[in-house]
This record gives structure tokens, sequence and C-alpha cells, in this order.
């Protein structure tokens, strides 16, 4: 009488670290979605089994379901071993006609065959209706400069202490007290403490008090 042979162990490891691999991928998905919502759609596909791909899907923008197939660019994927593994920023459209710009992720096993791969796809609507809103907002009238609550020199005053900081790969209000202080010198030297209310707006761009930045340019 025949044993029944057992089940070769390279097959229950390759099975777990399968299920493992997805079980991460939809904690990171999840992540994101969360991250990201409600604005981007994080999909989850299991290039494997190509008719059912979708596994997860967070912030559901596209209509689409779990076990459904697999898109063009899966199958690509699954294809070619050498097709690109992240393709990022490409435009997209919902199947409602809304714009959207996706990223595609491809995830490979050891032996470099696509197995899964991690999309999201943002809905640009939004950002497209607050860019119109916002661009009416801040649209000038055509009557010219009547006036200025600004007082003259200000602007530039801002901008030499954004280069500043920039030069520093830091913010205006993240200077320490002696790069405010080497800050001040370079103001000073431009002449920009001549302007009215200079320590005033200084003040205010650098987030100190007045009495900090009188104590810096001395």
């Amino acid at each position: 009488m025949s044993r029944k042979q057992p089940m070769p162990a390279t097959s229950d490891k390759t099975a777990g670290d399968k299920e493992l691999l997805f079980k991460q991928l939809k904690q990171i998905a999840q992540g994101l979605g969360e991250t990201f919502a409600p604005f981007c759609e994080v999909v989850v596909h299991d290039l494997t089994d190509p008719k059912n791909a979708i596994v997860a899907i967070h912030n559901n923008l596209s209509g689409r379901q779990v076990g459904q197939p697999a898109t063009e660019l899966g199958l690509a994927r699954i294809a070619d071993p050498d097709y690109p593994q992240v393709i990022a920023n490409y435009a997209n459209t919902f199947a409602d006609g809304r714009r959207a710009k996706s990223t595609s992720i491809g995830i490979k096993d050891a032996d470099g065959t696509y197995v899964a791969a991690l999309c999201l796809n943002i809905d640009l609507t939004l950002f497209q209706s607050l860019q119109s809103a916002i661009g009416q907002f801040t649209s000038l009238g055509t009557q010219g400069d009547l006036e200025s609550l600004n007082p003259a020199g200000a602007d530039a005053i801002r901008a030499r202490i954004d280069q500043f900081a920039a030069r520093r790969a830091t913010t205006p209000r993240s200077l320490k007290a002696e790069e405010r202080r080497t800050l001040l010198r370079e103001l000073k030297e431009a002449g920009c403490l001549q302007v009215r209310r200079s320590a005033e707006i200084i003040a205010a761009h650098l987030g100190v008090s007045r009495a900090t930045v009188y104590a810096d340019a001395k």
C-alpha cells in the first residue's frame, strides 16, 4: 500500500512568502489610503492571478471591486519582467471622465518575476476646482495701485530673509541665534534696516519679538 507523498517544503515556503508579502502590501495600502483620503485611491494587484488581480482597494474612486482583473499595465508587467518597476505621475482617466494622476509600483519576487503592484490614483478634480477658486480670489482689478498696505521695501526684506534661510537649507523661523545675527548684519549692510517699520517686518517674518531683532542687530 503506497503512502501519500508529503508536499515539498519549498512549495509551502513559497505560499507562505506570498501570503506575507500581500499582507504587508495591504497594510501599506491602508496607511497610504488613510493618509491621502479622500482624493487618492490605493489599489493592490496580485499579478500571479491576473483574472482576479485586485485584492485590496482603499478610497474607491474608480468604481472597481476586489476580484476584478489586471489592467493593461499589469498585464504588460506579467509579460515582461524588464518592464519599468516604477511609473510615476502618468495621466489617467476614471471611467466617468474625471482626470487622474497615477503612479504604479511593480513588486518582484526573488526570481525577478512581477508578482504584485501597488497603484495610486489621484483625483485631480478637487485640485482643479481649488486652483480655479484661488485664481479667481487672487485676481486683481484694472484700477492700478490705489494704495499700499505694505511699507515700501517690505517685500524686499522678506525676500532677502527667505534667500538667507534657503542658503542654509532651513526656514526663516528655524534660524538659530547666531544665524539671525549674521542675517541682521547682511540686512543692515544692504540698507534694509532703514526701511520704515523694518524691525517689525523682520520680527514677524522670523517669528521673534522686536526686542530680539534689536538685540541681534547690535
